[in-house]
Order: C-alpha cells, then sequence, then structure tokens
C-alpha cells in the first residue's frame, strides 16, 4: 500500500508538473478577462466554471486517448503542433491589435452583453485554445504516451492522472472565477498594458509550437 501511494503521488505530480506552467491559467488570466470585458461577475463564474470542465475533458482525452485518436486519423504529433501553433498565433495576434474597450464599439455606442454569446465561446477559444491549447495537448498526449507497460489499468496511475488533471481543472476554475478581482487591484491601465504584454507573450507561444512541429518535420525530412 505505502508503494502505491507513492506511484499515486508520483504521477499526480507528474501531470501538474508537465502541464501547470504550461496551462499557465494565472497568467491567462487578463486574457480571459479582455475577452469576457462586460460580462456579469455571476456569468464569469459560470464561465469559469465551463471553461474548466472542457479543460479537465481535453487533458483527460488527450492523456488516456489521445495517441489513439492521432493514430486512427493518421496524424503524427508534430502536425498538431503546426496546426495548433497557427491558431495560437492567430488568437495572439487579433487580441494584440484589438483596440482599447471602455465598454464602446468604437462609434460611441454602448455594447449590450449577451451572456448566451459568451457562453457560446467557452469551448472556442476560451477553452481552446487560450486555455488548455495545443501545447498541454501535445504534453499531455506525451505523458499518457510514456506510461510504463502494463501499468494502464494499475489504480495509482490512473487515480494519479485523475487526481492531476483535476488539480489543473480546479486551478483554472480559481484564476477565472476571481479574474474580476485581480482586475479591480491592478486597476484598468495596468490591465492594459499586461493585456498587451500577454497577447504578445501568447503569439510566440504560438510560434515556439508551431517551431517545434516544424522543426521535427524537417528533420524527418532530411533523414
Amino acid at each position: 500500500m505505502p508503494d502505491s501511494l507513492t506511484d499515486l503521488a508520483k504521477y499526480t505530480l507528474l501531470v501538474v508538473g508537465a502541464l501547470f506552467p504550461i496551462v499557465n491559467p494565472i497568467g491567462n488570466t487578463p486574457i480571459f478577462l479582455s475577452l469576457t470585458r462586460g460580462l456579469s461577475g455571476h456569468g464569469r463564474k459560470v464561465l469559469a466554471r465551463m471553461i474548466a470542465m472542457n479543460g479537465l475533458i481535453l487533458i483527460l482525452t488527450s492523456i488516456f486517448i489521445g495517441t489513439h485518436i492521432l493514430a486512427f486519423f493518421g496524424i503524427s504529433l508534430p502536425v498538431v503542433q503546426v496546426g495548433g501553433g497557427l491558431v495560437v498565433i492567430s488568437t495572439g495576434w487579433a487580441l494584440l491589435r484589438q483596440p482599447d474597450e471602455d465598454g464602446t464599439d468604437g462609434k460611441g455606442v454602448v455594447r449590450q452583453c449577451n451572456e448566451v454569446d459568451y457562453s457560446r465561446q467557452a469551448f472556442y477559444p476560451l477553452t481552446l485554445p487560450l486555455t488548455v491549447g495545443p501545447g498541454s495537448i501535445s504534453v499531455a498526449i506525451a505523458v499518457g504516451a510514456n506510461r510504463p507497460e502494463g501499468s494502464e489499468w494499475r489504480w495509482p496511475l490512473l487515480g494519479g492522472m485523475l487526481l492531476g488533471s483535476v488539480l489543473i481543472a480546479a486551478s483554472i476554475y480559481l484564476s477565472y472565477r476571481f479574474a474580476e478581482g485581480i482586475g479591480r487591484t491592478l486597476g484598468d491601465s495596468a490591465m492594459n498594458v499586461v493585456i498587451r504584454l500577454s497577447s504578445f507573450i501568447l503569439v510566440c507561444i504560438g510560434v515556439q509550437i508551431l517551431w517545434n512541429g516544424l522543426s521535427t518535420l524537417l528533420h524527418t525530412v532530411i533523414r
């Protein structure tokens, strides 16, 4: 039993340690606020819960059956990185170029917040690619693919990967749930600066993911 608990802790920490820096829900908070500008506190709470659940499903799917899905469609991991990198670059570039928002549409007309429209964005782009993007999916698939042979159905491995994924989802929920309070603490000017920097970093992350996939494909061609 002690060995089983040790394995449980090991696999939990493996998932959290591998995915948390890439998912980075705290760093994504300013972008989440920008994309949900004008939404009520209750709406953000509901949306945070939806994104966390979507993220949990994506992570678990990637860990346990990601390699089988890619094999079924004949898609390699580098191709996922190339396609996902392009999506991340597009999202970051759109955020970087958007004008400063003050509740108007740029023509002096105050925009009405439609919370139904925001709920439709819970999966795309708020979950994928903003929160659980191609980088996170690639790492999750790699974590699942590197399981020791014969350990697929051992409860410490299953429990550890499930618990680690739940912890990541909880961090997403808490970060987005209290994003508004973080925004009030920083103020509008500081938040605008942080949003621009975060958008630029998102573009850079997309370029890095794209390059990782391209470099692997190029090495394959050269060989």
